[in-house]
């Protein structure tokens, strides 16, 4: 188990990519956040099997008019008491 925080940047933005990660999360039981910013990039931290995480990730990607050209990834903190996986709004 092992939570990571991950930027992409690309277009990643009004392409669905949000969505696709709710659903992606959901098949994989991968809990977590992901949220558009301001510079254009999508922000998210994810949590759960390594190899699920992985799969969610290669899911959005594969998705039409998602094109992630780049990824930044950082190891976080277990969050133990978290369930499911949302879209955030705030920053």
């Amino acid at each position: 188990m092992q939570r990571k925080h991950f930027v992409f940047s690309g277009d990643v933005q009004g392409v669905g990519f949000r969505y696709r990660a709710v659903h992606a999360a959901a098949l994989g039981n991968v809990t977590g956040w992901v949220m558009n910013r301001w510079d254009g990039a999508v922000e998210m931290e994810a949590q759960g099997e390594s190899e699920e995480i992985e799969r969610m990730i290669q899911r959005i990607a594969a998705g039409t008019y998602v094109l992630i050209s780049e990824r930044q990834e950082w190891e976080m903190p277990l969050c133990r008491e978290e369930s499911g996986f949302h879209v955030r709004y705030d920053e």
